[in-house]
């Protein structure tokens, strides 16, 4: 059996063949040429997102499945992590069910542009960059960006300190960024456990990522041998990232919507905790748990 996600894909892919066929004969009014129904169902696909998700019953998230704590899979290989649980709260609260497509994190854009779901949930930072190709939501979580290295390693201390050495960081993402931006080589990796035996391997000098993940990974790992010895001064504000587009404004609403009752009920103080072992949905310093 096709899931709604599936059949809602079909239809918009329909809606976008009937207008590209019908404009390329002489610019007509694709609506106007079809019937009551397939008008409303075309239009529903292209101007309102939030109608289709309602009229399908479900709302597609898309997310890496590998980056604890905020999606992974546990040990009976089942998607858990804050972004999930957090993805079903909202899911909840719209009235519809969330499907997940999991995929890495370079690839996780490209399929926001092609349709291929409705939106991203995972750990994402806002940025300047980012905001002028992209929507989102409003910040439902903040985190820091830490510097770790080899326990061993008395030499690096700061972010200054990563010009000239090797970093660890995801391609396309926030932390490749700041490595690039300290003249340090960039070692691409596609999860932070991959970077994190980089460093400890001595592939990698350093890992740029964020402090809650690294925090995660030593509280899972106690033995290994890595140290946070730098974190960022400014929190940076995680956010669902949905098309730039107006058929997205209502979907954006009523995320937001979800969100903020998700907070005054406290649901996101409880997954905070949960998963990070402190609150992340204020700003303030999180270097320790507690």
């Amino acid at each position: 059996m096709k899931s709604k996600a599936f059949k809602r894909i079909t239809l918009s892919l329909l809606g976008a063949v009937l207008t590209g066929m019908l404009a390329g004969c002489g610019g007509l009014d694709v609506t106007s040429t079809l019937s009551p129904q397939m008008s409303g169902e075309v239009q529903g696909n292209r101007a309102d997102l939030l109608k289709t998700v309602l009229d399908t019953e479900t709302i597609v998230f898309a997310m890496e499945g590998q980056w604890a704590p905020w999606t992974y899979h546990d040990d009976d290989d089942k998607l858990v992590g804050y972004d999930k649980e957090l993805g079903d709260a909202i899911a909840q609260k719209l009235g519809v069910k969330a499907e997940y497509v999991e995929g890495e994190w370079d690839t996780l854009f490209s399929g926001l542009d092609e349709g291929r779901y409705d939106a991203i949930i995972n750990g994402i930072t806002i940025t300047p960059e980012r905001m002028e190709r992209y929507s989102f939501s409003t910040p439902y979580a903040y985190d820091y960006t830490a510097l770790a290295v080899k326990s061993s390693n008395n030499t690096i201390s700061d972010f200054e300190d990563l010009k000239g050495i090797r970093a660890a960081a995801s391609f396309g993402s926030v932390y490749s960024d700041i490595v690039a931006s300290y003249g340090a080589e960039i070692i691409y990796v596609d999860t932070i456990a991959e970077s994190i035996k980089n460093v400890v391997l001595d592939k990698s000098d350093a890992v740029v990522n964020s402090l809650s993940s690294l925090n995660d990974y030593m509280m899972q790992y106690p033995d290994t041998p890595i140290k946070v010895v730098a974190v960022t001064d400014e929190p940076t504000e995680i956010a669902i990232c949905l098309r730039k587009e107006a058929q997205s404004e209502s979907l954006i609403e009523a995320i937001n919507k979800a969100i903020s009752e998700l907070s005054e009920d406290g649901t996101l103080r409880g997954l905070s905790r949960k998963y990070f072992g402190t609150d992340h949905s204020l700003s303030r310093k999180m270097i320790q748990t507690d």
